[in-house]
């Protein structure tokens, strides 16, 4: 078991580091562009048509990574921190959700630095982008993605083709004039991907952030003087915030 000052000498590393990493994290889930996708494949509408090789834009984000980043990260920043605070104190209480004690007897300290801890992260979700509403998603097993159903869009092409202005007669010949046409020439099957929130998983995960900032706050207010060995709390925590 370590000792309070050797946690005391690490703390400020492990913060500095955790809080660097989280906020590049923070930055990219911020781009929606990073979360979607698609898959385009190219129909000709006859054997004289072009070809054209497919086009993919492949997700390079998952909310379910992120989160699960985010949730290693700051499981390592908890636990030190809570380790530090534990055996730096004897203010105690348990953080109940709806019944459940989700953390037992926490000290002051660590409760101060899990509200400051929730609200950042309440930010962190709240910003990730989620599905567009404007289409349908399914969950794409294969891929661990979201995907729309395909839909056509027309490839035309423009051909030239003469228009007769006047018929000939006798004594003048036919007067013609060339006019440009779209024709249909072929067709783009689109299917959208996307990596990012469902709007109620979403929803879901701010309103349990929320649930137990209050916890914590309550827990805070009735915390009694006593003291902890090694704590390892990050993995119950984001046991609950992160759960399907």
């Amino acid at each position: 078991m370590p000792k309070l000052n050797q946690i005391v000498a690490i703390e400020k590393s492990v913060k500095s580091r955790v809080y660097g990493d989280f906020t590049e994290l923070h930055k990219a889930s911020q781009k929606a562009d990073l979360f979607t996708g698609f898959s385009k494949n190219y129909r000709k509408r006859d054997e004289e048509g072009e070809d054209y090789p497919p086009e993919q834009k492949r997700v390079q984000m998952e909310a379910g990574d992120a989160l699960t980043q985010a949730a290693k990260l700051l499981t390592e920043l908890f636990d030190v921190t809570a380790t530090k605070d534990f055996a730096n104190c004897s203010a105690f209480a348990d953080v109940v959700v709806e019944g459940q004690t989700i953390l037992a007897q926490a000290p002051v300290p660590f409760l101060l630095f899990l509200e400051k801890q929730l609200t950042d992260l309440h930010t962190f979700v709240d910003k990730m982008p989620t599905l567009d509403s404007a289409d349908e998603w399914l969950s794409d097993p294969n891929s661990g993605l979201y995907k729309t159903a395909s839909i056509a869009t027309q490839r035309t092409k423009k051909v030239q083709r003469p228009v007769v202005l006047y018929e000939a007669t006798e004594k003048h010949p036919a007067q013609t004039q060339l006019i440009t046409e779209d024709v249909v020439v072929g067709y783009w099957d689109t299917v959208k991907q996307s990596g990012a929130l469902p709007i109620p998983r979403k929803r879901q995960l701010l309103d349990r952030i929320e649930k137990l900032s209050q916890a914590v706050k309550f827990a805070r207010e009735q915390a009694n003087d006593s003291e902890a060995p090694e704590k390892s709390v990050g993995g119950a925590l984001f046991g609950y915030l992160f759960k399907i």
